[in-house]
């Protein structure tokens, strides 16, 4: 039974080259179940289309002119926080991933690899899975969370946004989304977003962990 436009995995390309775009456009919509809806030539120009359109995936090439992909990413996990990133670079190197990653990147594809990985890495990370590309080592995303672990509080916390860290003192507080949507202007729904983003963040899964980070790092008390 053929799939509703609905279950349709939405794809955006960002990349300054128009062959390379409209090759990964024929080759990912080969794919019935997968489309593209849009398409982009810089980082800038990225960022606003996906703020407006807010596909499952974004394939993000590092090398962007006005915005490179890595700020381009930062930027879209802000204003499009469900859309999944795919970096795609030529460079392999753990620094390259390490910073894709720190940016809100769920996916690296080597563009020699491109071709053979496209597809399968757009599936894994429309599922909430992270996608390597297969020449680059496993080592690399395990180093990666091992720093992470490691950090100490300032590098920590500067993980967080202004506004984050606003709302996690907030929730940790004892605030509801609604009165903390109150206080901030914004809508419940956007709260929950920030506050399931902040928990990604600190790896941290309930709002109990919250309260004890936040104890921890001195940003609450216990009375």
């Amino acid at each position: 039974m053929p799939k509703r436009e609905s279950d349709k995995i939405t794809v955006f390309i960002a990349d300054d080259h128009a062959v390379l775009r409209e090759g990964l456009k024929l080759l990912i919509e080969s794919r019935e179940n997968i489309v593209v809806i849009g398409d982009a030539d810089n980082g800038r120009e990225a960022v606003r289309q996906v703020k407006n359109i807010k596909p499952d995936v974004v394939i993000m090439d590092i090398a962007m002119p006005e915005l490179d992909g890595i700020e381009a990413t930062r930027q879209i996990t802000e204003v499009s926080p469900y859309t999944s990133i795919i970096i795609l670079s030529m460079h392999s190197s753990p620094e390259y991933v390490h910073r894709s990653i720190e940016a809100g990147a769920t996916g690296y594809i080597l563009k020699e690899s491109a071709a053979t990985e496209i597809i399968n890495a757009v599936i894994t990370v429309a599922s909430g899975r992270r996608y390597l590309s297969k020449k680059i080592s496993e080592q690399v995303i395990d180093d990666y969370f091992r720093q992470r672990r490691t950090r100490d509080k300032d590098s920590i916390l500067s993980q967080l946004s202004p506004r984050e860290m606003e709302i996690l003192k907030l929730v940790v507080e004892g605030k509801s989304s609604s009165e903390i949507a109150n206080k901030i202007f914004i809508s419940p729904k956007t709260v929950e977003t920030y506050r399931s983003r902040i928990m990604q963040k600190l790896n941290i899964n309930d709002i109990t962990g919250l309260v004890k980070f936040a104890i921890r790092h001195g940003i609450t008390t216990v009375d």
